[in-house]
């Protein structure tokens, strides 16, 4: 493999979405993370998402104490965005990424 196909993975963001259950906060978060790895990620990306009801080990393993929370594990350093994700702006500020252009600039 060379040295070109291999940078899209070593930008890759590795992601996990902690939710308790099927709330509406829940669903919300699950829909924004959607459309934000659609829209704004622009490199490829690892999504899991974790129901902590179902798995309450990984509340632990990724030290999560508040449901929904991102927990992005790449690239380094781990971060973690508690809450809905609805303020995307933000959101994108915590992954190290640019904030979108404003409707009508280029």
């Amino acid at each position: 493999m060379t040295q070109q196909a291999r940078q899209p993975l070593a930008d890759a963001f590795r992601l996990r979405l902690i939710v308790a259950g099927s709330t509406p906060r829940s669903r919300l978060a699950i829909e924004n993370l959607r459309s934000l790895c659609r829209d704004s990620l622009g490199r490829p990306s690892d999504v899991e998402i974790i129901d902590i009801y179902q798995q309450p080990e990984c509340a632990r393993d990724y030290d999560v104490c508040a449901a929904p929370t991102l927990v992005r594990l790449l690239p380094l350093p781990v971060r973690r965005i508690v809450g809905d994700l609805s303020r995307r702006d933000r959101v994108l500020q915590a992954l190290g990424l640019p904030p979108p252009l404003p409707a009508g600039r280029p």
